[in-house]
């Protein structure tokens, strides 16, 4: 199961939104701190930026953009 780290993933975020820890396939072990390392990008556009020119992260990829797409 992915760990976002400190961030706000919900299941309210776009189905495009991609970041680092969606591909670590390991179980979480309390000795080990958790990355909180923010790489995020928009799976549409392969970038940090969407294709509606604002930046993709937990916050800002929401129903108010254009380009957001539910789970």
């Amino acid at each position: 199961m992915e760990q976002p780290g400190l961030t706000n993933m919900d299941e309210d975020r776009c189905r495009f939104l991609r970041w680092k820890g969606m591909w670590v396939l390991a179980e979480p072990t309390p000795d080990v701190q958790r990355s909180n390392d923010r790489a995020f990008w928009c799976h549409k556009t392969q970038t940090c930026i969407g294709p509606d020119s604002q930046v993709a992260d937990e916050y800002e990829c929401s129903a108010h953009r254009n380009c957001y797409r539910p789970l």
